[in-house]
């Protein structure tokens, strides 16, 4: 899943404190605004840095807070209908415990949020992004029945433990019915860890096997302490989780996607179940199916730059002497050792391989068309 940083109409507001605020403090973090909040962007010390702590992540295991993303259960009579009513997926086929990528859309198909949701004993719990969740939840409640009750988890903190690792730091923490072991990834069941209840989901924004785990605000600087002393395990700020999140080729919201744009331009016709593609009955249905079947005037594409100069957001792509796109991500890669970027442009550019130029600081660099990812996932997809 994904976040953006903070919006014009978050940047006069007071930031909000991590409920690990003082945690982060306490081990150097250069703490940054971000969605509204103060976060940490990397870690002092001879370990820290984003490139270390990237690599680190790549390696073994990073422990990523990440409690500024909404926390939603959704509720009540007919709740299922009525989410199904807002929510381009078919609920009905989503098992307990199991979550699912969607999107929130506009009248007109376009992208308000992405976030996940996941089927619990009587509701539906949804993350939503940090930036848009006061939007989302206004407009959840504009959108679905009285009956339908839209609890805030604010008093829930929300950790990501990512990298080859994981799963051998955290196993050695965890008890409940389920095996952490038998969770294969987008599945989740309730544990005990360190004692305090947490929802934990084989998931995460990485593109490396991990973890995401809910568990109360109140207990989760013991937790944090009790993850970070196994030897595997380092914390990890904002900057590796963006790198990261680039080489995995995934996007974020308000920068890869908007309200100005649509799914099937954002190569996201897997946030809407084989059944609303035909069916709809969600919101912007009509462009989505007219889209799915007739192709888009842009679509979002991977490139490769030549060279060590990135290309960053707004560099504008050209085919020759014809502007023919923009950048939404870009960075170096520390695991390609090479620049990478992510960018709409025109459909007809877009095949593999197809050679484009991107302008950045005055000049022109030599970009190709490529696949994403551009690290490969590392899930943990069972046998």
């Amino acid at each position: 899943m994904s976040d953006h940083d903070t919006e014009d109409h978050l940047e006069d507001l007071p930031l909000d404190p991590l409920p690990l605020d003082a945690w982060h403090r306490a081990r150097g973090a250069r703490m940054v605004p971000f969605a509204g909040y103060e976060m940490p962007i990397q870690y002092a010390g001879p370990f820290g840095g984003i490139v270390a702590e990237h690599n680190w992540t790549r390696e073994s295991a990073g422990l990523f807070d990440v409690s500024h993303m909404g926390q939603l259960y959704i509720s009540g009579e007919g709740v299922e209908a009525a989410l199904e009513a807002v929510l381009p997926i078919d609920l009905s086929t989503l098992k307990h415990g199991n979550p699912r990528y969607s999107l929130l859309l506009d009248e007109n198909g376009g992208v308000l949020d992405d976030l996940m949701v996941t089927r619990w004993s009587e509701g539906f719990y949804l993350v939503v992004n940090g930036a848009t969740k006061w939007d989302d939840i206004a407009h959840l409640r504009e959108h679905l029945p009285d009956e339908v009750t839209i609890s805030h988890m604010d008093e829930s903190a929300l950790l990501a433990l990512q990298g080859p690792k994981a799963f051998a730091a955290l196993d050695r923490l965890v008890s409940g019915e389920t095996p952490l072991g038998s969770l294969t990834f987008m599945k989740g069941a309730a544990f005990k860890l360190g004692g305090v209840d947490a929802w934990i989901s084989r998931s995460g924004y990485t593109g490396e096997d991990g973890f995401e785990i809910s568990l109360p605000a109140e207990s989760v600087g013991a937790v944090a302490d009790l993850i970070c002393a196994e030897p595997e395990v380092q914390p990890i700020g904002l900057g590796a989780r963006d790198s990261l999140r680039l080489e995995a080729g995934l996007p974020l919201y308000g920068h890869d996607m908007t309200p100005e744009t649509s799914p099937i331009e954002a190569q996201l016709l897997f946030g809407i179940n084989k059944r609303r593609r035909t069916q709809g009955g969600f919101p912007g249905a009509e462009r989505i199916i007219r889209e799915i079947n007739e192709g888009t005037a842009r679509k979002w594409v991977g490139l490769k730059l030549e060279g060590r100069l990135p290309a960053r957001e707004g560099a504008e792509v050209f085919a020759g002497e014809t502007h023919v796109g923009t950048v939404t991500s870009g960075g170096f890669s520390p695991t390609l050792g090479a620049p990478i970027a992510m960018a709409y442009v025109a459909s007809e550019q877009a095949a593999t391989g197809t050679a484009l130029e991107v302008e950045v600081r005055g000049r022109r660099l030599a970009a190709t068309v490529t696949p994403t990812p551009f690290v490969p996932h590392r899930y943990h997809r069972g046998n």
